[in-house]
């Protein structure tokens, strides 16, 4: 008894000794990367009242805990690839060491973010020459939450053989290139979950604010979630039954349903424990789960990346994303098609939003697998387009986008924008345009290069009304610029968006 209670007591004295210790997110710790040229919060938890001293690089900044909770704000920092230690005390203290300064990334999407370097094309010797204690790597585990998390269970790592296998093979491209151009210290963090749709990153407030969204994502999670449940109970019990019988055979061929993503989950698991962690931008790849409805996808994207700049307070932050790589079957015909719909809908933020842009990958695609392999030029050309936007170095960092077209008898005159250098046609004659009259029947084109436009026409339709380029699930195109980019697909016209017609959010996400 006199043991038990002993026991009892240093189990109290413990548990006193860990709510009086500073602590500090796991954002902060070993190997770290501070953004340079912002304010860089540093916060964590301590007793209310109690006294919480930051110093870094000469700076020495104090507050006192609130609710449990204490924040300061270092002031602007150089890039310097010198180790540094950060040092945090309160009634103890907490040492975070080997911590540089440079650019911070957060590298998000679906399963194409997710795809492992040690899986992508010809990645043995990257993975072999990765050492670069100028790299450093965070990595979050994938978390589901119902309400928004303050901590994530990892810490950051070094880039090097051993630690790079396995973390997003675009994003481990797109920070080594950036280290490479810039020379300073690159973090990148890895916040994906494969599968996923845009409205599980967002946070709640951005969707029920919404009427649409509330109504079509946030509410409709409801119909969609008791729908569920019904299958489950059906699947269970056929489950049971086949296994009493011992019936092999159906057992191999029953599936389990498919539990709905819950709006806002992965935004409280994943995206909240890291604001407002200081960071340059963020790269994005995801829209697959979200192709069916790519109309929605105009406005969901875009609020999607004022939800994040909004909640981390510090801006119109950089934000890239990729187009959807080609897949499903090559059309014999030019036709309606959602992806066509998804990637204009990705294209659109760069419009609508500053410091915005997207990345075109039509020539990594598979017909067979919604998963390329060859992630390389993702991520190089991911770091070209941060390099021109985020950093505005004058160099083309976009493939040709339209900016209007001119009909004059059955010819239909495109003008471009990131020319570079000039267009060309890669591998023989133009393809992937096709035109239409005002009867909407859409036919193949002859394209030419002249004089930097581009001049299309075909001998069916003697008076177009509207051109589209690359539109199709898997677009077959050569659209270049010199400057080694290709152009994005497009169209002239605004014809009704066929996934416009389609229930919001009812469909089910593309499995990883």
């Amino acid at each position: 008894m006199k043991l038990n209670r002993l026991l009892l007591l240093a189990a109290l004295l413990a548990a006193v000794s860990a709510r009086a210790d500073v602590r500090l997110p796991n954002l902060f710790t070993d190997h770290m990367v501070l953004q340079q040229g912002l304010k860089a919060p540093v916060w964590g938890w301590a007793d209310d009242g109690e006294k919480v001293t930051v110093e870094f690089k000469g700076q020495k900044i104090s507050t006192v805990a609130k609710g449990g909770r204490w924040q300061v704000a270092l002031a602007k920092l150089k890039a310097d690839a010198k180790p540094a230690t950060l040092k945090v005390s309160g009634k103890n203290s907490v040492e975070v060491k080997d911590v540089v300064v440079g650019e911070v990334w957060v590298a998000s999407g679906q399963s194409n973010m997710e795809f492992a370097l040690k899986s992508s094309h010809n990645s043995t010797n990257d993975i072999a020459a990765a050492a670069n204690p100028l790299l450093r790597l965070f990595h979050v585990p994938k978390l589901k939450a119902n309400a928004p998390t303050n901590n994530i269970p990892t810490t950051w790592a070094v880039a090097s053989p051993e630690t790079v296998p396995g973390i997003t093979a675009v994003g481990y491209y797109f920070a080594r290139d950036l280290q490479k151009a810039l020379g300073v210290p690159v973090g990148l963090i890895q916040s994906d979950w494969g599968g996923s749709p845009a409205e599980v990153w967002m946070s709640e407030a951005a969707l029920t604010t919404n009427p649409e969204y509330k109504r079509d994502i946030f509410d409709a999670y409801g119909d969609a979630l008791k729908k569920y449940r019904g299958q489950k109970a059906a699947y269970d019990q056929e489950l049971a039954a086949l296994k009493a019988a011992k019936n092999l055979d159906e057992l191999k061929k029953i599936k389990p349903p498919r539990e709905p993503w819950k709006p806002t989950e992965l935004y409280n698991g994943m995206i909240a424990p890291l604001i407002p962690y200081a960071i340059k931008g963020a790269i994005w790849y995801q829209g697959e789960s979200n192709a069916n409805r790519a109309e929605q996808y105009r406005r969901l994207f875009a609020d999607m990346i004022r939800n994040w700049r909004g909640d981390w307070g510090q801006g119109d932050f950089t934000f890239l994303a990729v187009q959807l790589a080609p897949h499903h079957k090559i059309e014999a015909e030019p036709k309606d098609c959602s992806w066509a719909e998804l990637r204009e809908a990705q294209q659109l933020i760069g419009k609508v939003l500053k410091n915005a842009g997207t990345v075109v990958i039509n020539d990594v695609g598979d017909e067979a697998d919604i998963h390329p392999k060859k992630k390389r030029p993702v991520g190089e050309r991911l770091a070209i387009a941060a390099r021109g936007i985020a950093y505005g170095q004058k160099i083309t960092y976009s493939g040709p986008a339209y900016r209007s077209v001119k009909f004059s008898g059955a010819d239909a005159t495109i003008s471009f924008d990131h020319v570079g250098k000039g267009l060309e046609a890669r591998g023989g004659e133009l393809t992937g345009f096709a035109i239409c009259g005002a009867d909407k029947k859409w036919v193949w084109a002859r394209a030419e290069i002249r004089g930097g436009k581009i001049v299309v026409s075909n001998a069916q339709v003697t008076k177009p009304v509207a051109v589209r380029y690359g539109w199709a699930d898997f677009p077959v195109v050569n659209l270049w610029n010199k400057d080694g980019l290709m152009a994005s697909p497009f169209r002239t016209d605004d014809f009704p968006l066929t996934t416009a017609k389609l229930p919001p959010a009812t469909k089910p996400a593309v499995k990883k």
